[in-house]
C-alpha cells in the first residue's frame, strides 16, 4: 500500500489543510447527520443541564468527574474518533494524539459573552508579551499541539452568536490590542462563522477565540473535545473510560496515558479499524 506521505492528497483535504493552517480554525458543515444530532440532544434532554445563573458548562472531565458526559450515552463515545474529524486532527497533531479533556456548553437567550483568549501563543496570559512589541517565543514555550473540536448540536453563527475568533491570530507575533477585547462585537478582525446544527468547528488553542453573547431563542448546545499530541498535557489528570459503554480499541487509545509519539504511543491510523 502507498504510505500517507507518498499518497496523492484528496483535493478537499488539501484545501482543508491549507485553510486550517491559514486561519487557525475550520468549520465542517454536516459533520453529523440529523439523526446523530437528534440522538445526542435526546440524551442531553435526560440530564439536568446547568441553569444559566450557574454557568454554561456541563459534563466536564477530568476535573468535575472521571468520564464527564461520556457516561451519558454511547453516542458521546462515538464522537471521540468520528470519521469526519480524524483526517483534520491528523493535519495538526500527527498520527499520535490523545483526548486531554472535554466539556459541554449551553446558553440561553440573553447570556453575555466571554473573553477573547488563547491558551498558547503570543496573546496567551502566560506568554509575557508586551503590547506593541514584537514577541519572540522562547524555545521552552509551547505554541501548538492542542486542537479543540466543538460539535454544534444547535444552529449557531452571526445571527445567534456563539464561537468567535480572530482568524490567523495563532501566527501573530504581536499581542492582541486591548481595544479588540473591549469591543469585540464591532471589531472588524473578529469573525463569527456560520455553524449550523451538525457542524463541527475545529481550532488550535493558540488561536484567539471566545464566545459572543447568545441572541438565539433556542438553547445553544455544543460538545467540546480537546485533543493534544500524545506527549503533551494540559492537566495532570486523565479522562477515564465510561463505566457502562464499550469503547473500540482506538477510542481506548485516545484515553491512554501520555507517551512519546510512536515510541510509547502508537499511531491512531495504523492497526486500528476505523
Amino acid at each position: 500500500t502507498t504510505s500517507p506521505a507518498k499518497a496523492i492528497m484528496n483535493p478537499d483535504l488539501e484545501l482543508q489543510q491549507y485553510l486550517f493552517d491559514l486561519q487557525g480554525y475550520l468549520v465542517l458543515e454536516k459533520a453529523l447527520t440529523p439523526q446523530e444530532v437528534s440522538t445526542l440532544n435526546a440524551l442531553l434532554d435526560r440530564q439536568q443541564l446547568p441553569d444559566p445563573d450557574q454557568g454554561n458548562r456541563f459534563g466536564s472531565a477530568p476535573r468535575k468527574s472521571a468520564s464527564g458526559f461520556l457516561d451519558w450515552g454511547q453516542a458521546f463515545c462515538e464522537l471521540l474518533d468520528h470519521s469526519a474529524i480524524m483526517p483534520i486532527l491528523r493535519f495538526r497533531l500527527g498520527d499520535c494524539f490523545r483526548l486531554d479533556r472535554l466539556y459541554g456548553m449551553c446558553m440561553t437567550e440573553g447570556m453575555q459573552r466571554g473573553q477573547l483568549h488563547s491558551d498558547y501563543g503570543t496573546s496567551s496570559i502566560t506568554s509575557g508579551a508586551q503590547p506593541g512589541q514584537r514577541y519572540h517565543a522562547p524555545p521552552t514555550e509551547m505554541l501548538q499541539g492542542f486542537v479543540v473540536v466543538a460539535w454544534n448540536l444547535a444552529d449557531a453563527g452571526p445571527e445567534y452568536g456563539v464561537f468567535c475568533c480572530v482568524p490567523g491570530s495563532h501566527k501573530s507575533a504581536y499581542k492582541m490590542p486591548q481595544r479588540v477585547q473591549d469591543d469585540l462585537e464591532n471589531s472588524p478582525c473578529v469573525l463569527v462563522p456560520e455553524a449550523p446544527a451538525g457542524s463541527a468547528i475545529l481550532f488550535t488553542e493558540s488561536l484567539t477565540h471566545g464566545t459572543t453573547a447568545w441572541r438565539g431563542q433556542h438553547q445553544r448546545r455544543a460538545l467540546l473535545y480537546k485533543y493534544s499530541v500524545s506527549h503533551l498535557v494540559w492537566i495532570n489528570e486523565r479522562v477515564q473510560p465510561p463505566a457502562d459503554f464499550e469503547l473500540t480499541p482506538r477510542q481506548k487509545q485516545l484515553l491512554a496515558d501520555p507517551g512519546d509519539p510512536h515510541r510509547f504511543f502508537p499511531s491512531l491510523f495504523e492497526g486500528f479499524d476505523e
